[in-house]
């Protein structure tokens, strides 16, 4: 059976709810990170034009490669997306190689390096699915402990957050991302997030 299509107990529940589906205030920050998509494109722009207006970075970075059945890199379609929203391109940095969470980490941060040096960025906006949630601070806290992590997440499901185990795609993606956690720290993919 595939583990993702379970039916949660209530105890799985409130604890995903409690430590995978968070929210972290948001304040300014150096840096919006954006990993890799294909779902909602035009939503996670939205919500970074938003927080760009609002003061939230100075910075960005989208990072995404090309995946199977298209031609354009995540990264370029996001980016693309994010400048007809309004932000400067010349804000956005770009890494078109990564396939996953960890190689969105992994290979952008020679590029942040490279265009800002790692050590002018303290803090760091995390965005992407919400399904993922906190695995992509993790993801990066486990590579780049030194900055502090905020997170905000975006879907298009009408069902609300809270409400996710009631939608059976909402709840296939957060039990398959769910499942990913332990088996990530034990190989050392991801660290604690946030710390308490």
């Amino acid at each position: 059976m595939d583990r993702s299509t379970r039916m949660p107990t209530a105890d799985e529940i409130a604890a995903i709810n409690a430590t995978h589906l968070i929210e972290t205030p948001i304040r300014p920050a150096d840096l919006l990170f954006l990993f890799g998509t294909r779902e909602d494109v035009a939503l996670r722009a939205d919500t970074a034009a938003r927080l760009w207006r609002d003061g939230y970075f100075r910075w960005s970075i989208v990072s995404g490669g090309v995946t199977p059945g298209s031609e354009q890199s995540e990264c370029k379609l996001i980016k693309a997306a994010m400048v007809e929203a309004g932000i400067p391109a010349d804000r956005i940095l770009e890494e078109h190689r990564a396939m996953n969470t960890g190689e969105n980490v992994v290979f952008s941060l020679p590029v942040i390096d490279a265009a800002l040096g790692l050590q002018n960025i303290r803090s760091v906006i995390c965005l992407g699915n919400t399904w993922t949630a906190r695995r992509y601070p993790m993801t990066l806290h486990r590579h780049w402990p030194e900055a502090t992590k905020m997170l905000v997440t975006v879907d298009s499901f009408a069902t609300p957050r809270r409400l996710w185990h009631t939608d059976a795609e909402f709840r296939r993606r957060v039990l398959h991302e769910w499942d990913k956690i332990t088996p990530y720290k034990a190989k050392g993919f991801i660290a604690d997030w946030p710390v308490a």
